[in-house]
């Protein structure tokens, strides 16, 4: 088979799907997990969870920002945004130079919510963090999944990696040297 002038079996391309496969399933069990856990004192799953996080950092996204960046279809997206919105946590607005899409913002409350969420961050085990600890005292950082990001830059797209590495600035920056 040929793919962008590069060669590969058959064989090559089944074990790698299936490594990736299994890796990928394996560690999102453990990452929903760890993230059910920690959102569940909040009446939040995991969706509206994501949801509250991209438009905090995105500062004015779109519905549809929000549905790329948080890997999911529009419409969920959607009404996810709007069980947010009947609780005060996410408002709708249109723009004067854009009436066609659906932008969302995290009101006072759903800021409040965030920031509570995130000082009780270690209020609850993250089975992740604990996995990835013999890697991080070993090199003194965890590890960075440099060729994994570059596979999912090819698949979903700068605007996807832009969005991911803004708000892990945001939230880099959001805490203080003692944090």
């Amino acid at each position: 088979m040929y793919m962008n002038d590069q060669f590969y079996t058959m064989k090559e391309a089944m074990l790698y799907s299936q490594r990736i496969a299994q890796i990928s399933k394996a560690l999102w069990k453990a990452v929903e997990k760890d993230w059910q856990t920690w959102i569940k004192p909040y009446d939040l799953n995991i969706n509206e969870h994501h949801i509250l996080w991209i438009s905090y950092h995105s500062k004015g996204a779109t519905i549809s920002d929000v549905a790329k960046f948080g890997v999911m279809h529009v419409s969920t997206a959607f009404n996810f945004s709007k069980k947010l919105e009947e609780r005060g946590l996410l408002s709708f607005s249109k723009r004067e130079t854009d009436k066609r899409n659906t932008y969302v913002d995290v009101t006072d409350k759903g800021k409040v919510l965030l920031e509570e969420m995130y000082e009780n961050y270690h209020e609850t085990p993250h089975f992740v963090i604990e996995g990835s600890l013999p890697m991080k005292n070993l090199y003194g950082k965890f590890p960075e999944f440099l060729d994994v990001m570059s596979v999912i830059r090819n698949i979903y797209g700068d605007d996807f990696m832009e969005i991911f590495e803004r708000s892990i600035k945001n939230i880099d920056e959001s805490f203080t040297p003692n944090d």
